[in-house]
């Protein structure tokens, strides 16, 4: 048997889980939530912390944000994890590499 993860899509979401969405959506400078925290979406507190966690670690610090998707482009290489991969290939090329 396969496991499945239900998607939680805006207009099903809280509104807890609909402002997270749309700080994502900003942040990202998307029109559409990413499948990946469409998963956390039936539990509000655990995207809201995993967001800020992901704000935190690939927020304004040493390394610009370009470089930090590199390192994580590296990494979901290294680990070859597909998903990955797109996920930090666009986000580059939305940075302009």
């Amino acid at each position: 048997m396969v496991a499945q993860i239900k998607m939680t899509e805006e207009n099903d979401a809280s509104p807890k889980v609909k402002a997270v969405y749309e700080d994502i959506k900003k942040t990202f400078g998307m029109p559409i939530v990413p499948n990946l925290f469409k998963a956390m979406g039936s539990n509000a507190d655990y995207l809201q912390a995993t967001w800020n966690q992901f704000k935190s670690v690939m927020g304004a610090g040493e390394l610009t944000r370009r470089e930090k998707e590199l390192v994580a482009l590296a990494v979901s290489a290294t680990s070859n994890c597909q998903y990955c991969i797109c996920a930090h290939t666009a986000a580059l090329r939305g940075l302009g590499l």
